[in-house]
């Protein structure tokens, strides 16, 4: 097999990556589908558009459920097996309610990777490919905290409780604040969409701004009004570290109201994942001694990459995800399956 140069667009930006290259199914069909309509989730249309290229799929198309409803997720899934698609990338609607459909699928001969949030073991899944999100958040508050002075008490903004990532980020938090004497005062989650997080966050902050002194946020709609209030209050005194590429946090951090972002890579993660539904289609196993890690849910977790940004590196944000994803793909293959 030879070395070949692709392109991945990553976040808009081209990313030179090494890879073997490799003769695809042209009848491979794959579907990546998230829990529900996320600006987090839209890199993967184009992740898939640049696999089906890439490696000659017959497609590896972005289907999104209409609402965040496991139900809704369920019946995509199996609507998508009836019309051909032959793999699927899921992030679970819910950890073990997905479950089923997932052991469906496969059971129909189309194998499964968990992308972005993972499958409660036991599962069908080949494996979970995602941000350690229990680390990434473990990180951020760390950096948050270095930001404080001597006081530290902490608000926390979070996601869907429904997402299998959410009680990982809170947990996360919570230790990284045991371990540095900061106080978590609130935690505040199920706000991962504008409405909510509008209406919670700006009352918490009329109410209780002068009572805290950072803010961390762990999901990306939060991220962005929490951003957005602070520029509204004017006072730097309170720090916040957030999440995701969202422009309003960058310019926020551009701007001094936010301290820095951890980054995730959900372009890797669908392109990577759709490389990889290709290989398992062809005859690829999993290897018994790859270096799968543990978490919360699975013990089959491939961390897809993390990274803080902060004023001096927001500007060349996208090197860390095209390090992150290049690092990952160059050698995915050797390291993680068995292919004849």
């Amino acid at each position: 097999m030879s070395r070949v140069t692709r392109v991945l667009a990553c976040a808009g930006l081209a990313l030179s990556v090494g890879s073997t290259a490799v003769l695809a199914a042209d009848d491979s069909k794959f579907a990546l589908v998230p829990g529900g309509p996320h600006p987090y989730f839209s890199a993967w249309e184009q992740a898939g558009k640049d696999a089906a290229r890439d490696f000659g799929l017959a497609a590896a198309d972005y289907k999104v459920p209409q609402k965040w409803e496991l139900s809704q997720q369920n019946q995509l899934l199996e609507s998508l097996l009836s019309q051909g698609y032959n793999g699927f990338l899921i992030f679970p609607g819910d950890s073990v309610g997905t479950g089923s459909t997932a052991a469906e699928l496969v059971a129909n001969g189309a194998p499964v990777i968990a992308g972005a949030g993972c499958l409660q073991d036991p599962s069908d899944a080949a494996f979970c490919l995602g941000t350690d999100t229990g680390n990434s958040a473990y990180l951020g508050t760390k950096q948050l905290i270095g930001a404080l002075g001597d006081s530290k008490r902490i608000v926390h903004f979070t996601g869907f409780l429904v997402d299998p990532n959410t009680q990982l980020r809170i947990d996360a938090v919570q230790r990284a604040a045991d371990e540095a004497g900061a106080q978590v005062v609130q935690v505040i989650a199920d706000i991962d969409a504008p409405e909510p997080a509008e209406e919670k966050i700006n009352a918490y902050l009329a109410a209780h701004a002068g009572e805290v002194d950072g803010i961390i946020t762990t999901a990306w709609v939060p991220a962005v009004v929490a951003a957005n209030a602070l520029r509204k209050i004017g006072d730097k005194r309170i720090k916040m570290v957030g999440i995701d590429h969202d422009e309003v946090v960058l310019q926020a951090i551009k701007d001094g109201f936010v301290t820095g972002t951890m980054l995730q890579n959900p372009y890797g993660q669908a392109y990577i994942g759709a490389f990889a539904l290709d290989k398992l289609r062809s005859g690829c196993t999993v290897k018994q001694d790859a270096p799968l890690m543990a978490n919360a849910l699975t013990a089959k977790f491939i961390d897809s990459g993390t990274a803080f940004v902060g004023a001096d590196g927001v500007d060349n944000y996208v090197d860390a995800m095209r390090a992150a994803t290049k690092a990952l793909f160059d050698t995915f293959e050797a390291t993680y399956l068995t292919c004849q």
